[in-house]
């Protein structure tokens, strides 16, 4: 856990010493006689880093989560409050063939979701039960209302309409 925190805190200090650099009136040095930041903080600071963040992002940061459960896809990281019930949700993509590019190959296609629907953004679930891939969209608490969303997926998406379909799945009950 402490690594984690002195990879971010050092990503951190990056990005802000950058950008402090980029604000100077001084004129920049050549490259050979820059320090390389990471050795200019460990120098400036003498090892000691003190980092200031509020509880929460530090919860967010240490959270890891639990082995099979399903998440957000990686362009999806919103956090929804809600309980979880038994629901619907649409399979958009269901693979085994190719482990390769399995994975991406189902991001994409929750991305692509996420990008012409924007209501499902938030709702797209990729996941791995191997050897394959799945990637669901939604949250409906009945059938109807999952048959209403993939007949507006299958138009949206024509190319890849034949392989989704309405599956039952645990769903969170948004708020």
């Amino acid at each position: 856990m402490n690594f984690r925190i002195i990879l971010i805190c050092l990503a951190l200090t990056l990005s802000m010493s950058g950008a402090l650099h980029a604000q100077t009136e001084e004129p920049r040095e050549t490259q050979a006689e820059e320090k390389n930041p990471i050795e200019k903080i460990v120098e400036e600071s003498e090892g000691n880093v003190e980092i200031i963040m509020s509880d929460d992002l530090l919860e967010q940061i240490l959270a890891t989560p639990k082995v099979g459960t399903q998440r957000p896809s990686s362009g999806q990281h919103s956090r929804q409050s809600g309980a979880r019930r038994t629901g619907y949700r649409i399979q958009v993509f269901s693979d085994g063939h190719n482990p390769s590019s399995l994975q991406a190959r189902a991001k994409a296609r929750g991305s692509a979701i996420s990008a012409r629907l924007p209501k499902y953004r938030g709702q797209v679930y990729t996941f791995s039960k191997s050897p394959y891939w799945y990637t669901t969209v939604g949250n409906f608490a009945t059938i109807g209302e999952a048959n209403a969303a993939l007949q507006e997926l299958k138009r949206t998406f024509p190319s890849f309409s034949s392989e989704m379909r309405v599956v039952k799945s645990s769903i969170v009950k948004l708020k």
